[in-house]
């Protein structure tokens, strides 16, 4: 079968691709843009990759009318301020376009919805759902609540809150209940869903075995890690102040620790498990799930991850627009060392970031990457997906990947913190030699003032990260 499926390079795109592949289907991958799409099985014949905007009615007759189904994977919840009614556009375009094709079924994922006042977030899914109804393909809708995976946002953040803090003072949403559900399971779900004629024009709740509160949950988490953990709910704490709170102490960005905040307000609890006995799925309860997503960070396997996402940091557009490093009107920090073992010089730079750190003077690092989060920034916490490998479009602590060929010995990194001005980390190997520059076009008079600034500490840092990255 042909299958279309958006959302191709996100979190739950990425792990449905293979499992589509392993069923036989032939699967075409709509993205916004291609130098961010990376499997290992693209070569097989069975994956085709297409650009696609959903925003622009034009840019979606690169559809083909030939398919047979279509996951609908396209969320912004932590993007534009009017996320709503870019999500409607997106929506109407998708719908429009599935009409013309040959598909029998829609599956989209959204978000439980069980409450007559909804959060911003949650009520933007309900339009969406609303307005994929209204096609002529059948719409198959499976609404879930707290995914927990390795990767995803709400597990990432309770990793971090449980990791980093032994005594919480919290706001009182962390009594609210929900069901938490495993993305093992939401992905059985959505692979069972498919082109089962039982399911057409339904919508089903999924989610796990158990019903928990936040505050359960982060205890939880606690005890699987054999962590002491004391936590206090305050009713005083407002949605901005627990906004802050989130945006300091965990990896997430702001605007996503605000719709957080605003949906977990709101009970998600499914109002029925049929679909359970529909399907033959029997979902795991909450330890379970957590014991499979700490196995995979253990493992270092760690399929996808909300961090790598645009919407994660600053960067917009595509990859490629920012892969030719600019030199006039920049100011650069260029160095080259003889690399006595190439392999382990990789090694080194493709491990560069996250728990690993920079080699040299990580202290400043972590100071840059907290200064960067008082001034709105992404900071420093959102760490790396995977601790040896790294490909375009992924996220590395304050820096995006815009290229990365190990066969060539070519790494290069562009700065999402805020700065007056733009900035690369660039590392190439030639001829023997590791060439290293960091580049910064300056913005204004501003822009130039921040560079001599900082400059005492390039010599300190960008020396003894070169020497680190060479020496066996």
């Amino acid at each position: 079968m042909k299958i279309l499926l958006t959302g191709a390079t996100g979190y739950i795109g990425k792990r449905l691709l293979p499992l589509l592949l392993e069923h036989g289907h032939e699967v075409i991958c709509c993205v916004r843009d291609k130098n961010r799409f990376y499997f290992p099985e693209k070569a097989s014949g069975n994956v085709q990759v297409i650009e696609v905007d959903f925003l622009e009615s034009q840019s979606v007759e690169n559809i083909h009318n030939d398919i047979d189904a279509a996951y609908y994977l396209i969320h912004s919840m932590s993007g534009a301020d009017n996320y709503d009614e870019l999500e409607s556009i997106s929506a109407n375009n998708f719908k429009e376009k599935i009409n013309k094709t040959k598909a029998k079924q829609i599956i989209y994922l959204s978000g439980i919805i069980n409450d007559r006042v909804l959060s911003k977030h949650l009520s933007s899914r309900k339009a969406v759902e609303e307005i994929l109804k209204t096609g002529k393909t059948p719409t198959t809708t499976l609404r879930a609540g707290i995914i927990v995976g390795s990767g995803s946002a709400s597990f990432e953040i309770i990793r971090d809150l449980v990791h980093k803090l032994p005594v919480m003072i919290t706001p009182k949403w962390l009594n609210t209940r929900c069901q938490p559900i495993a993305i093992a399971d939401v992905l059985e779900f959505l692979m069972k869903a498919l082109l089962n004629p039982k399911t057409y024009n339904e919508s089903f709740d999924i989610g796990g075995s158990d019903i928990l509160t936040y505050k359960e949950m982060l205890l939880k988490f606690a005890e699987a890690k054999k962590l002491k953990r004391y936590i206090y709910t305050l009713p005083v704490m407002t949605p901005k102040l627990s906004s802050y709170w989130l945006y300091f102490i965990t990896s997430t960005s702001f605007k996503l620790a605000t719709a957080l905040v605003s949906s977990m307000k709101v009970e998600v609890i499914c109002s029925d498990n049929r679909i359970n006995d529909l399907l033959d799925v029997k979902p795991m309860n909450y330890h379970q799930a957590l014991q499979k997503a700490l196995i995979k960070i253990d493992e270092d396997a760690v399929a996808s991850s909300w961090k790598d996402a645009q919407i994660s940091g600053q960067f917009k557009g595509s990859v490629a627009y920012y892969f030719k490093v600019p030199k006039k009107d920049c100011f650069i920090d260029r160095r080259k060392r003889k690399i006595i073992n190439r392999d382990r010089t990789i090694a080194k730079i493709w491990s560069i970031g996250g728990e690993t750190g920079w080699y040299y003077g990580d202290w400043l690092w972590s100071l840059r990457g907290f200064i960067d989060k008082i001034f709105g920034g992404v900071g420093a916490r959102r760490g790396r997906t995977s601790r040896h490998e790294i490909h375009a479009g992924d996220a590395l602590d304050f820096w995006r990947v815009v290229y990365a060929d190990k066969k060539e010995g070519k790494l290069i990194l562009y700065a999402e913190m805020k700065l007056p001005g733009e900035a690369w980390l660039e590392f190439k190997i030639f001829n023997n030699t590791l060439y290293q520059a960091a580049t910064f076009k300056p913005r204004g008079m501003l822009g130039k003032l921040y560079w001599y600034a900082v400059l005492p500490f390039h010599g300190f840092i960008f020396n003894g990260m070169i020497n680190e990255l060479v020496i066996e």
